[in-house]
């Protein structure tokens, strides 16, 4: 059998995965890695980011998108700890994904050396948001068994991340080994008996929702949600920025249920008598601060189904809870016989009749009408485009107003973090065009986009475009928001003084266009989706408009107001 450095094994390990790309920042603790990349050109592709963090949100975005784990390469130290961010990312919004980490050689170990660290301790398996688990190879000859290790731990139960360490002495060795055949995630199928009593908590109920989100999500799951709900006509909400897990234009689905939640379908969640979530962690943006259910024991009767068990019962004590991956689940969910008729249809209707409500927009002062720019990229971009965005009150626009047409048409169609990390949505969008050849749009703030907005440098150079619909207000807007609640007569932090965008787009190679006017968006939206190369639309936004509901004019009036009355 022929011998090659272990590098190149590595390499072919993560060809036999099926990893068709693989993000990072290159460093000297991994060259015979990156040779191996080179080597093995034809067949994967290493994509050269311009900071870890970037490239371990553009790895997140390629798990979500794949279901596979994502990938991204750093070197030791302070590489790595740039990378934490889409660790952590990755971990809360159960993500898949595999960060690789260069690391110094082994006669050199535990001498505090150049940028040495334990990763153990920093990335440690733990249920508050880091790594899944946390490996070391030592043997070469073990390369197969630790990368196998790593795709089945990251894609089984509750997705996330797995941290691989890499000696660099180690990746130089000569090996014979072979690569481990592709591993499939473990499919957990839920109890027949728990399927029987859902299906009796079902006919008790008079006004049952359900919730749908997390990761593990596939068409073909989805659609057999769609068709569980169909069955039985209940009311659909997503999770917290998984708003594509049910289609937005189906006439069951009743609104997202996260940040900026709609006061009627919040009511009508506490006002229920069975919640049935399937997917979701339960956190506390998708229960708007634990409050739409009561923990421990929620009032209303709760369902949960989710595909690892450390999560069930962990927040919230289920009257059911059921450990079962999303395929399993709806699968067998949509077989459950409804009887003839139902008592909840009125209410299945109201539901969605309070969604399509909420797509009605307040009066908002100023230039820019946000829903009705909203609305020319909704009636503009193609059914498949990926929307991507960080965090930051900008998102709302989209949350609000934009329908997702859902992952049971075939497609993923949204990135975005539920862990509420800023810089997220460039590098996202960027890959997801990278690996999916498909329109990528962002939606970004200016103080969100300076987070990462050096990857356009990346997507230029490998031939990715994305279009960024940048909102400029010149603030860090949501702090900014909760400053006017907190301490009204006070600015403190989140003034920003920003760059030309427009100048700055330009400078790495894409096109730049700012809007001051509402209706100059659509003949520059047109053109980008047009353009073969990446555009910045940078939109100047009335730091006043601080939601989709009202202003900071409005929120400082109401704190000032509560402040006299105390």
């Amino acid at each position: 059998m022929t011998a090659q450095i272990a590098g190149h094994l590595l390499v072919e390990c993560l060809i036999e995965q099926g990893v068709t790309h693989a993000f990072g920042v290159p460093g000297e603790s991994y060259l015979a890695v990156l040779d191996g990349f080179h080597a093995y050109r034809d067949r994967i592709r290493f994509i050269t980011n311009r900071q870890e963090g970037g490239a371990a949100f553009m790895a997140d975005a390629q798990g979500r998108l794949t279901g596979r784990p994502g990938v991204c390469f750093v070197t030791r130290g302070p590489g790595a700890t740039n990378a934490a961010i889409g660790i952590h990312t990755a971990f809360q919004d159960s993500a898949p994904m595999v960060l690789f980490v260069g690391d110094v050689g082994t006669d050199f170990r535990d001498r505090e050396s150049f940028q040495e660290m334990d990763f153990n301790s920093f990335f440690g398996p733990s249920t508050k948001g880091m790594a899944k688990r946390v490996e070391r190879i030592d043997d070469p000859a073990r390369i197969p068994e630790y990368v196998a290790r790593a795709f089945a731990t990251a894609m089984n139960g509750r997705p996330g991340p797995v941290v691989v360490v890499l000696p660099e002495d180690m990746l130089l060795h000569e090996v014979t080994t072979r690569p481990l055949p592709r591993v499939e995630p473990v499919q957990a199928w839920a109890d027949p008996g728990s399927l029987r009593q859902l299906r009796d908590m079902l006919l008790t109920a008079e006004r049952p929702f359900v919730i749908a989100g997390g990761s593990g999500w596939t068409p073909q799951s989805a659609q057999a949600l769609q068709r569980f709900a169909e069955n039985w006509q209940l009311p659909v909400g997503n999770a917290f920025r998984f708003q594509d897990t049910f289609d937005n234009h189906h006439p069951q689905y009743a609104g997202d249920v996260g940040i900026g939640i709609n006061p009627k379908l919040a009511q009508r969640i506490r006002d229920s008598d069975l919640v049935i979530a399937i997917g979701p962690r339960l956190g506390e943006m998708t229960t708007s601060g634990y409050t739409l259910l009561q923990v421990p024991q929620p009032t209303q009767k709760l369902v949960h189904i989710h595909a690892s068990a450390e999560e069930l019962n962990r927040v919230y004590h289920a009257d059911l809870a059921i450990l079962s991956t999303m395929n399993a689940a709806a699968r067998s969910l949509e077989v459950l016989t409804a009887p003839p008729s139902l008592p909840w249809q009125a209410w299945t209707a109201a539901a969605n009749a309070d969604y399509l409500g909420n797509l009605e927009p307040q009066p908002l002062p100023g230039d820019i009408d946000m829903p009705a720019i909203v609305a020319v990229i909704s009636r503009l971009l193609p059914e498949d485009a990926v929307l991507t965005n960080g965090a930051g009150n900008f998102a709302s626009w989209i949350h609000r107003f934009h329908k997702h047409p859902g992952l049971a048409r075939g497609w993923r169609v949204q990135l975005a973090p539920t862990v509420g990390s800023m810089g997220y949505g460039v590098p996202a969008g960027i890959a997801a065009n990278l690996l999916t050849g498909r329109t990528a749009f962002t939606i970004a703030g200016d103080g969100d986009f300076l987070m990462n907005g050096q990857e356009l440098a990346t997507a230029v150079q490998h031939g990715g475009k994305s279009i960024i619909v940048l909102l400029n207000n010149g603030v860090y807007g949501t702090i900014r928001m909760h400053q006017e609640r907190e301490f009204p007569t006070h600015q403190s932090g989140s003034k920003l003084a920003n760059p030309d965008f427009v100048a700055l787009a330009r400078a790495y190679g894409y096109e730049g266009v700012r809007i001051q006017r509402t209706a100059e968006f659509e003949a520059a939206f047109v053109a980008a989706l047009a353009s073969e190369q990446g555009t910045l639309i940078e939109v100047m936004l009335d730091e006043d408009i601080i939601t989709t509901r009202g202003t900071l004019r409005a929120i400082r009036e109401t704190a000032l107001s509560k402040k006299a009355n105390t």
